[in-house]
């Protein structure tokens, strides 16, 4: 049985809003059910009309445009609701992907909710659950969800303040990065977050004929951006949750650290310094640095060997 029966068994009310996901790069992703709605519904608002225009001339398409984005997005989906009111079905598209996921159309769905009309959900690909499908088993602690970050803040304390959240959270921290910033966002991880073992996803151009997946370590992370990083396209970036021995070392107190200063010392006649913060590292009871820190504090004694 071909598609056709089950598209045109589908409820399509009129006086509608339809929230289209659409290809993040692939147009061979786009859905049998999104062709379908786009073909009958009265216009389509997008993001972007240049941009849609090129879909939906692929397509063979043609349909009213409308442009809502983050700019006008108030004014024009009363626009939008204006057209829905007298019966029409409507469509939201964003420039790609899925609308609301950290594009714009959430303040869309909210207007057009408060206005008692309908919205039907109409489901496609999204950067994020493609690379959380392939990221593969990164939550330790038997913790299986994850949250969803958008874009982390440029700068200042609000973005060190979500470099530190996600440095304590028990589950996986997924969120996307433009070109041009994910270098330097891949070295803030490597400075803020503790565990050098924590599991890194680095999915770039997704979809795309020229997309790459790469599983990393935190420790891994100044290799890897000296290596020739290629900084084109976007990027979707997956820091697994944090292990639970590192999460209380997190909090750690005067007198847990007082203990691991007694072990440090006791190792020092059988390790060197560089085995020991080895050790404590690889066991996540602190971080590398710290460890090496802690080991030559031990071997140095306060008067500086006199």
């Amino acid at each position: 049985m071909d598609q056709t029966f089950f598209l045109e068994q589908q409820n399509m009310p009129t006086g509608a809003l339809y929230v289209v996901g659409t290809p993040i790069g692939n147009l061979a992703d786009i859905t049998y059910r999104a062709v379908y709605i786009l073909k009958n519904v009265d216009g389509i608002a997008c993001e972007d009309t240049r941009h849609t225009s090129h879909l939906l001339n692929a397509l063979g398409i043609h349909k009213p445009l409308l442009a809502i984005h983050e700019h006008n997005e108030i004014e024009a989906a009363h626009t939008l609701i204006d057209r829905l009111k007298k019966n029409e079905r409507w469509a939201y598209l964003c420039d790609a992907g899925t609308p609301g996921v950290s594009d714009p159309g959430a303040r869309l769905t909210h207007e057009v909710q408060h206005a008692g009309l309908q919205i039907i959900p109409v489901p496609g690909p999204s950067a994020l659950t493609a690379l959380v499908s392939v990221a593969g088993q990164i939550n330790p602690n038997e913790h299986h969800g994850f949250q969803f970050l958008g874009f982390l803040p440029l700068k200042g304390k609000e973005r060190i303040e979500s470099l530190r959240q996600m440095d304590k959270s028990p589950i996986s921290s997924v969120f996307y990065e433009a070109p041009g910033r994910v270098v330097n966002t891949l070295l803030d991880l490597h400075r803020e977050i503790k565990d050098p073992l924590r599991s890194l996803v680095i999915g770039r151009e997704l979809t795309k004929k020229f997309e790459t997946i790469s599983y990393l370590k935190i420790q891994d992370i100044p290799s890897w951006t000296q290596s020739g990083v290629e900084e084109r396209g976007e990027f979707c970036i997956i820091l697994g949750g944090a292990h639970k021995a590192a999460l209380d070392s997190v909090q750690i107190d005067t007198e847990v650290q007082i203990s691991l200063t007694k072990l440090a010392s006791l190792m020092t006649p059988y390790l060197g310094s560089k085995q020991i913060a080895e050790i404590f590292s690889q066991s996540a009871l602190m971080s590398k640095k710290a460890a090496y820190e802690l080991a030559l504090q031990v071997k140095t004694p306060p008067d500086g060997g006199a």
